[in-house]
């Protein structure tokens, strides 16, 4: 009675050591994730509380969800050719391709991580030919085993229990790569858009040089013409003659470097189309003023509007879930794993009933495995995922900083050009002024034709620099929707409410 009870202890024991092993299969061994705070300020330095406010009246904010589009943002310039070049660009960028691919891949992973979760089920079929050795089989060493086939026919399914959460955690892990990856892609669109907006300013700026320069070469060709009749009269010495070539030749060398810089600009924005530079050809369009008035909203609402920020935070994520598969490497792993089939020495009689076979199981190895020595192997491990998650909230934290810094940079920047532009108006019309004076001056004889050079050569200077402010303003303020997170949806109401942007072009 004794002995028979011995012999059940063991038998009991095993059913109660996999019941226990069900129980803490899930349990998770993953860290509680929480995203790190970060110094967030309550409104930006640079922001214009008066400017702020009417501008947020004429905006709507778009939900701060990171995989969905942030609109098309690029629309409150009014400009259909800059609309046209935004949709061609979505559309055959390269680097947005090689982002969504990216994105695919990580999806991928997603699905073969999510796989784990589920039985693994495979059949086969096929023989074996095997000739077992003398010793193998208890006989002597000169004797002279016979060769056997064996045909099989069976299934075999494997199954991990999800002990202590390793598979949970590598499917976290890669659930939050993959949000990382959506939001990559939407930062690289982002990117992407405003680049092209950045790129199309700086070809129409370059534009309005080249329009400028080319009055300024006619202008002076044609005073060249009057200094040549008036030395070939015997009014006036050859030096102003001279004074007056170099002045159209200086005029047009500076042409001829706008036309090579509009150049490089417009093969910088085909390539940015998908195109290569032959392929595609920009009609001149002087830039004329622009001026959109955006909101910067609060501090906060960018931690969930810049997608960059939002791939950090995901980052972060997948690390944490990370720490909780090395972790579980501590632990044991229980797979399930078994085979049903047919097994004969004769094809024809492989599917007999008779033939059948069945393995509960693993043919090598047991069900049951506990780590022991590894020789510091699984520590280092869980190091490294440990010093990951580190360098990914130091990661995340400075790109929240960045994002702060390049905010007040673009709100600062569109704040001093507006107030910039103004000045150089009065610049441009006081050189104007001059020049009118001295040319008449120049024409009653009460001044040299040298005061005449230096008063056009300041208006060319001048309307210059007017220009490549108005050119830089509208770089500026794409850079600042950039640094925002770029979309807004126009308000839904109807009826007399205001436009969502203010704009103002100045031919």
């Amino acid at each position: 009675m004794n002995t028979q009870s011995a012999s059940r202890a063991p038998a009991r024991r095993i059913p109660l050591l996999l019941a226990t092993l069900l129980v803490v299969a899930g349990c998770s061994l993953t860290p509680v994730y929480e995203r790190p705070a970060v110094s967030t300020p309550a409104a930006f330095k640079e922001a214009n509380p008066a400017v702020e406010a009417a501008a947020a009246a004429r905006w709507k904010t778009a939900a701060p969800a990171e995989d969905a589009h942030r609109g098309q943002w690029w629309t409150v310039f009014g400009d259909d050719t800059l609309n046209a070049l935004e949709a061609e660009a979505l559309a055959a960028n390269q680097d947005l391709k090689a982002a969504a691919a990216r994105l695919t891949q990580a999806r991928a992973l997603e699905g073969g991580a999510r796989a784990e979760r589920l039985p693994q089920v495979d059949a086969g079929f096929g023989p074996s030919r095997q000739r077992p050795s003398p010793a193998s089989q208890g006989l002597d060493a000169d004797a002279s085993p016979a060769a056997t086939t064996l045909w099989r026919a069976q299934a075999s399914i494997g199954y991990e229990v999800d002990l202590f959460g390793r598979v949970a955690a590598t499917v976290d892990a890669a659930g939050a790569s993959t949000q990382q990856n959506e939001a990559l892609l939407r930062s690289v669109q982002l990117a992407l858009q405003a680049d092209v907006a950045q790129a199309y300013f700086l070809v129409r700026e370059l534009d309005a040089e080249q329009a400028l320069f080319g009055a300024t070469v006619d202008l002076r060709g044609e005073a060249l013409k009057l200094v040549q009749l008036r030395f070939d009269a015997g009014d006036i010495g050859e030096l102003d003659v001279a004074r007056a070539r170099t002045e159209l030749a200086s005029a047009q060398s500076e042409a001829h470097g706008i036309a090579r810089r509009r150049a490089a600009a417009e093969h910088a924005l085909a390539t940015l189309l998908g195109k290569s530079p032959a392929e595609f050809s920009f009609a001149p369009q002087p830039l004329g003023r622009v001026t959109v008035a955006v909101p910067a909203g609060l501090p906060s609402a960018l931690l969930e509007r810049r997608p960059d920020i939002a791939a950090a935070e995901r980052a972060m994520a997948a690390a944490n879930a990370r720490i909780g598969v090395a972790r579980a490497a501590f632990f044991p792993r229980l797979t399930l794993t078994g085979a049903l089939g047919y097994e004969s020495a004769e094809l024809g009689d492989l599917l007999q009933w008779s033939s059948r076979t069945f393995l509960l199981g693993p043919l090598a190895g047991t069900v049951l495995s506990l780590p022991i020595f590894d020789g510091g192997r699984r520590q280092a491990e869980l190091d490294r995922s440990r010093a990951a998650y580190e360098e990914d909230v130091a990661r995340y934290r400075q790109t929240v900083l960045t994002a702060f810094r390049e905010v007040e940079d673009g709100l600062a920047a569109v704040r001093i050009l507006g107030d910039q532009a103004g000045t150089q108006d009065a610049a441009v019309l006081a050189a104007e002024r001059a020049a009118q004076l001295s040319q008449l001056q120049y024409r009653e004889g009460a001044t040299s034709f040298f005061e005449v050079i230096d008063a056009d050569r300041s208006v060319l200077q001048q309307r210059r620099v007017a220009v490549q402010l108005d050119g830089e303003r509208a770089r500026s303020t794409v850079a600042l929707i950039r640094a925002l997170g770029g979309g807004w949806d126009a308000p839904s109401a109807l009826g007399d409410g205001p436009a969502p942007a203010r704009i103002a072009q100045r031919d």
